[in-house]
């Protein structure tokens, strides 16, 4: 991976942006540093002891003939209460990072979650689901490692290293000079391995996307694959992405592996080396000096710079291995911040939906569950208008493209009067499912207008210009829990009763009472239990229980055999009594009662009329319907 690529992994503002998810616990954040320091300083200052115990007590007692103890206990009490503090702080800073990581982690997942709720359906047109997913678990847990793991850590280590030069400098001044240049070589050592190795994390975090998001993709299509005996290939395209992370991954942790040892021996060098000079000044009689004053290299001083020089070795080391997860965690969170920054779907409009009641003749805002609905219009006066909802859908002239210089619809025009059944044949990509996405406001047209009840559907708010409309949609999607929670998803304040209503309508109420536990029996995995046609018709209730003026199915009878179709397209005529319906099939027996058919090609209206009329012409849908033609 190339250098501009690696940084442009980080986004600008990141370490800010993260930062001010923290200021909710400035409390225990304030605690931990304390915590730190006290851990870091308990972890230290010790070593300086080892001076005063030698110098002051162990050599007068060797050298006394009647050597007496007894003033080595408060020293050693004095050590255990110090090395005591250091644990104690220890636990309890590093279990108030788990809550403030947690708690850091818990905002940004539900910030990330409502603007996914928030995100057109183009985002999720031009992102992989492994891509989306990844975001949850992989960027996640790296920031988790980050803030709860990592960071203490660096911050220990280097408060460590700057109480052990303090320290350093509290005995000797030479020998401190000595262990900085030292220590200034082996940070140079480390900090070249560390930034060879940088790049081969990165890969590593990006290519274990890769492999989720193919393994992923492998699981949700093992029925295809096991099918059509795509087993070896599977296999062989999983080995290529897995030889990659596993490249990535052994490369960089393999480099890292060689710090610590690299450490370890460069250490017992110091350790020596420190040995060798200390002892050569104190044989010379060098001076010494120190915060205290002016004095002799003593055998306690020398005693307590080796201990103090194998505490600095270790946290260097350290940091060098924890940049690294640094890197990755703030590459997640690039990520992140980039999904929370993605331009929401406007949801504003001057017309909303409201509950009217009709009062004179004439219609009235209402609070109560009247069963009729009406269009709010804010006018600029102040004043508002209210248009009865019907289900009256106009296109004038519509243009649309999904990628700018690709049309996918041309001066596309047509008129669907409430209550009557419009019906999109043509073959795949003609524009019959782009049409009905446009109605919804999935995606905004290019040109032209698009009327309901007389309004432009630009002006609506959505949630209400789609609260009108329901759907059935080819790919059905059930979610974990009851059949009849399944239903009412349709309408939230739907009653059991009407939910059932709604499965009545649907011809699935007989195979719902027949499933072990009937409404409460609980669906997993998409309904994997249920045949296909079985999971259609629940999603034709859930439909239905929405009561909308405006219906689209989609596809909506293509999973279903010829058997249960005749059923279901009884209880969708029910369904659709009253209704304002746009039917795309394939099965052209499925639209022979519509009011008017309409063929696609290319993106443009070729032929209109009923069914007996374009038979009559023998034009394209003659052709279709004969046979002569095959729909792709």
């Amino acid at each position: 991976m190339n250098k501009k690529k690696q940084k442009a992994l980080i986004k600008p503002g990141t370490v800010g942006r993260l930062m001010s998810y923290l200021k909710n616990f400035k409390i225990q954040i304030v605690f931990v540093l304390v915590f730190i320091i006290i851990s870091s300083v308990a972890g230290v200052v010790p070593s300086i002891f080892w001076k005063v115990l030698i110098d002051d007590y162990i050599i007068p007692i060797v050298s006394n003939k009647t050597p007496a103890f007894s003033g080595l206990a408060p020293v050693l009490m004095g050590m255990a209460l110090i090395y005591a503090a250091g644990v104690i702080t220890t636990l309890f800073y590093n279990r108030m990072m788990v809550v403030i990581a947690q708690g850091t982690l818990k905002k940004i997942r539900d910030e990330m979650f409502e603007k996914m709720q928030r995100l057109p359906i183009k985002y999720f047109d031009t992102h992989t689901h492994g891509d989306i997913m990844s975001h949850y678990t992989n960027d996640t847990d790296a920031l988790r490692q980050m803030i709860a793991m990592v960071v203490p850590q660096v911050v220990s280590f280097f408060i460590t290293i700057a109480t052990i030069f303090i320290s350093m400098l509290a005995l000797s001044l030479w020998l401190t000079i000595f262990v900085a240049v030292c220590v200034v070589i082996m940070t140079a050592i480390v900090m070249i391995v560390s930034k060879r190795s940088s790049k081969y994390f990165i890969g590593q975090q990006i290519s274990l996307g890769d492999v989720t998001g193919f393994a992923e993709e492998m699981v949700n299509g093992q029925k295809v694959v096991k099918v059509f005996c795509h087993e070896n290939k599977a296999l062989e395209g999983f080995d290529k992405k897995n030889d990659v992370l596993n490249y990535n991954a052994t490369t960089a942790n393999k480099m890292m592996q060689n710090i610590m040892p690299i450490m370890g021996n460069l250490s017992y060098i110091l350790y020596v080396a420190i040995a060798i000079a200390g002892g050569a000044m104190a044989l010379s009689g060098i001076t010494n000096y120190s915060f205290s004053g002016k004095g002799v290299l003593t055998l306690g001083i020398i005693a307590s710079f080796l201990v103090l020089a194998r505490k600095i070795v270790m946290p260097i080391g350290m940091v060098a291995q924890q940049m690294n997860a640094i890197v990755m965690a703030l590459a997640g969170a690039s990520r992140i911040f980039e999904l929370i920054d993605e331009e929401p779907e406007n949801y504003d409009g001057s017309v909303s939906l409201c509950r009217v009641e009709e009062v004179d003749g004439s219609l009235k805002e209402s609070e109560k569950h009247t069963g009729k609905w009406a269009w709010k219009e804010v006018l600029e006066d102040g004043t508002f208008r209210l248009t009865a909802l019907k289900g009256n859908v106009i296109l004038e002239n519509v243009d649309f493209e999904y990628e700018e210089g690709k049309p996918v619809l041309k001066d596309v025009s047509l008129h669907a009067d409430a209550g009557e059944k419009v019906a999109f044949v043509g073959a795949t990509g003609a524009g019959k499912t782009t049409i009905t996405n446009l109605i919804n406001r999935f995606y905004d047209i290019a040109d032209g207008k698009i009327r309901y009840d007389g309004i432009n559907i630009n002006k609506i708010k959505k949630a209400d210009l789609r609260h009108s409309m329901g759907i059935v949609l080819q790919d059905v999607n059930l979610f974990t829990g009851t059949v009849m929670e399944n239903i009412r998803y349709g309408r939230l304040s739907a009653t059991d009763e009407e939910c059932i209503e709604a499965a009545k309508l649907a011809n699935a109420d007989s195979f719902i009472r027949m499933l072990p536990h009937g409404y409460d029996t609980v669906l997993e995995g998409d309904g994997s239990g249920l045949s296909q046609g079985q999971r259609q018709l629940i999603s034709i209730a859930r439909a239905a229980v929405a009561d909308p003026p405006v219906m689209i199915l989609d596809e909506a009878t293509s999973s279903i055999d010829t058997r249960t179709e005749a059923l279901v397209q009884a209880g969708m005529d029910s369904i659709m009594k009253g209704r304002t319906v746009f039917v795309i099939a394939h099965r052209l027996s499925t639209v022979r009662n519509s009011d008017v058919i309409m063929v696609l090609d290319h993106g443009k209206i070729i032929e209109r009329g009923t069914h007996d009329r374009l038979i009559e012409k023998k034009g394209v849908y003659y052709q279709l319907y004969t046979g002569a033609f095959e729909l792709e």
